[in-house]
């Protein structure tokens, strides 16, 4: 160990396919976390390689990485470097919750769960020499949810990351939140006021919040909302469907200055829907839902998803159709993915559908199983289809055009986050 104060290291891995991109390139929230429960006596440091290539040549003592599947051969490569050099690694996050033997392979340790109430007693076995290989802790509850250590990350970020809950009660098959010891389906909130302490303090002025959903919980919410109109800041996050039924909820979303919602409308299929157990949210709901959000000035991102085992040839075509009808903003076109961890890795795995588990191509862009009413190539190219419909220039330029009957903030909102997804289009199917 080092002269001093003991030199941490928390990195997180790149993600190739955006990296780079500015509107993509948000705080690292989870290891910021990590540093705010580290004991003052150690020097902590965090290296996000969305930002900047980790060094090997750092003087540190100990290594910790946090990363979800996509990167997870990065994860495990810096991980082996590292420790080729003599410095233990503890390794956790979404993926080695999921796989922690797997992740022990590359590491001195591995942290199970959510690391905030068990780090210390990591540390204290560090400095004995005795870390153990695994840890595990139980959720925390929200009011013991730090405030991040924004002094351990150097980097100006365009936006700030807040978090006002954790965990989602709807155990979606295919979510890795609901279905991890990150999270998990146990909902916790966080006192109003700790959100907001740490709010008025960040001199960023777009603030995304990373809740699964702010709707969970709409009392909590409109409380949060109220207090929100005081901070003078631009907000976003992510909300369920119901929540646009709730003009008490959307007043007081737009009265605190929230620029857009992302709502996850996954299909069009209904019959996917029921067997994904989704919330029953209505195709037929989705136009008056956008419709009542846009009516209080905040854009509507679509987050889409394809293939799920109700999906057919016809889904692609038809999807394009309805995203134009419901006049969205802008959209996420993803392939559904079997994450490690979720019912979904665990029955596709089990019905032998799954085609590799090569961790790099977890990216909700390449196909990774065999869907059920279409060869790989067809969902690849399908979704692709899609992507390329949703981003071209045309139908941004609509998009647009229509969106300023909402008022300008809501057109720049729609313009922004289409050009910003254009540009991450190019770059993560930039293998097409």
């Amino acid at each position: 160990m080092t002269n001093n104060r003991p030199k941490i290291l928390l990195i997180r891995p790149d993600n190739f396919s955006i990296r780079g991109l500015l509107a993509f390139n948000w705080p690292p929230l989870t290891l910021l976390q990590i540093a705010a429960v580290t004991p003052e006596k150690y020097s902590v440091k965090i290296v996000d390689e969305s930002f900047e290539k980790v060094s090997f040549n750092e003087d540190v003592d100990l290594v910790g990485i946090s990363f979800r599947t996509l990167n997870a051969p990065r994860g495990y490569w810096i991980a082996d470097e590292f420790r080729k050099r003599g410095i233990p690694v503890v390794i956790g996050g979404w993926h080695a919750s999921a796989l922690p033997h797997e992740a022990k392979e590359h590491a001195d340790a591995v942290f199970i769960g959510e690391a905030e109430s068990g780090w210390k007693q990591l540390l204290k076995d560090f400095e004995k020499g005795s870390l153990k290989p695994f840890y595990r802790s139980d959720f925390i509850e929200g009011e013991l949810i730090p405030e991040p250590r924004m002094e351990a990350f150097h980097r100006k970020t365009l936006v700030y990351t807040a978090q006002a809950s954790r965990g989602c009660p709807y155990g979606c098959e295919f979510c890795s939140i609901s279905n991890s010891p990150l999270g998990g389906k146990k909902y916790r909130i966080r006192p109003v006021e700790n959100v907001v302490k740490e709010l008025e303090k960040v001199k960023q002025r777009i603030v995304i919040f990373v809740d699964p959903s702010l709707s969970i919980n709409m009392s909590h919410s409109k409380k949060l909302f109220r207090k929100l109109a005081d901070v003078n800041k631009k907000f976003a996050g992510f909300i369920n469907v119901k929540a646009a039924f709730d003009d008490d909820f959307l007043k007081l979303a737009s009265d605190a200055g929230f620029f857009a919602f992302s709502i996850g409308f996954e299909t069009f299929s209904e019959g996917s829907m029921e067997k994904m157990k989704k919330l029953p949210s209505a195709v037929r709901d989705y136009k008056d839902a956008v419709r009542r959000i846009h009516d209080h000035g905040i854009a509507v991102l679509g987050s889409f998803v394809f293939g799920f085992d109700g999906d057919k040839k016809d889904i692609f075509e038809r999807s394009v159709d309805l995203m134009k009808y419901i006049d969205i903003d802008s959209a996420g076109v993803n392939i559904l993915t079997p994450f490690p961890g979720t019912p979904l890795f665990t029955r596709l795995d089990k019905e032998n559908r799954i085609i590799t588990k090569d961790w790099s191509r977890y990216n909700m862009k390449d196909v990774v199983f065999i869907p059920k009413h279409m060869t790989p190539e067809e969902l690849k190219e399908g979704a692709t289809y899609v992507a390329k419909e949703v981003f071209s220039w045309k139908s941004i330029i609509n998009r647009f055009m229509l969106s300023l009957r909402y008022g300008t903030f809501i057109s720049l909102s729609s313009t922004y986050w289409s050009l910003a997804q254009k540009t991450a289009f190019r770059k993560i199917w930039k293998w097409l």
